[in-house]
């Protein structure tokens, strides 16, 4: 395993009186793909947003690229060329798609200080970007809502993408869409990703490597290809077996 770029150190979380995280750790590659997985309420979301910065650790440390974060401000967290997909998306609707990729590119101020040659990247994998680049985003479907959130995160080269269910509610085309688009990113090599997905089939297709959480902590980590060719294993983990989501 090449060495992490991200780290959490028996981190705890508190949401008010609630106490979310359980002293998670978590060693996320470079320039890997990392799926966190696990049931419904078993930290996932919180783990992301932690990291980020959007809720405060209240024990435990996190690191990124060698160093502490845990007490740094989301924007100083970004800064670090780290971008978040939030499950609700988070696009701004009454915007055009062409304003929302703007308003996510950090170093341009005008439409025509965008990198032309990475629009173009993600207008080949994301077609229906150039289609509706004029058109308000909350008038895109579904899917496409979600192909504007993963864009955003990408208009400009990260160091360490942080996305949340990318393929929850998609229809199965869009989700194939999706995957081969992150793929892309994968072979590119320029970033490393940490996604939280529901799909099994899009975590056997995208993960190199894998951890699964339960009740606020990561109870096991390795290998995505370990993990997709032992049933007995996904059935203790996680209650279900990947090989019926084929």
């Amino acid at each position: 395993m090449s060495k992490p770029l991200l780290s959490l150190e028996g981190v705890h979380t508190h949401i008010g009186a609630y106490h979310i995280l359980h002293g998670v750790d978590l060693a996320v590659p470079e320039g890997q793909v990392t799926m966190l997985l696990g049931r419904n309420g078993a930290g996932k979301t919180t783990t992301l947003r932690t990291i980020m910065g959007l809720w405060k650790a209240s024990q435990g440390q996190v690191l990124f690229d060698g160093r502490p974060i845990t007490a740094a401000t989301t924007p100083e967290i970004a800064q670090r060329d780290v971008a978040y997909v939030p499950e609700n998306m988070g696009i701004f609707g009454d915007l055009t798609v062409r304003e929302n990729l703007l308003l996510a590119a950090r170093k341009a101020r005008a439409i025509d200080e965008l990198d032309t040659q990475r629009l173009d990247w993600l207008f080949g994998l994301f077609p229906a970007l150039k289609t509706f680049w004029l058109h308000p985003a909350g008038k895109l479907s579904g899917g496409q809502k979600q192909m504007l959130a993963i864009a955003r995160a990408m208009i400009e080269p990260r160091r360490l993408l942080l996305i949340d269910e990318p393929s929850k509610g998609l229809a199965p085309a869009i989700i194939l869409n999706m995957i081969e688009a992150l793929r892309e990113l994968k072979r590119s090599g320029s970033s490393t990703v940490l996604l939280v997905e529901q799909n099994f089939m899009v975590a056997k297709a995208l993960g190199d490597r894998v951890a699964v959480m339960d009740d606020g902590r990561v109870v096991h980590s390795g290998a995505m290809a370990e993990l997709a060719g032992d049933e007995a294993l996904q059935q203790r983990l996680l209650g279900l077996s990947l090989g019926a989501h084929q």
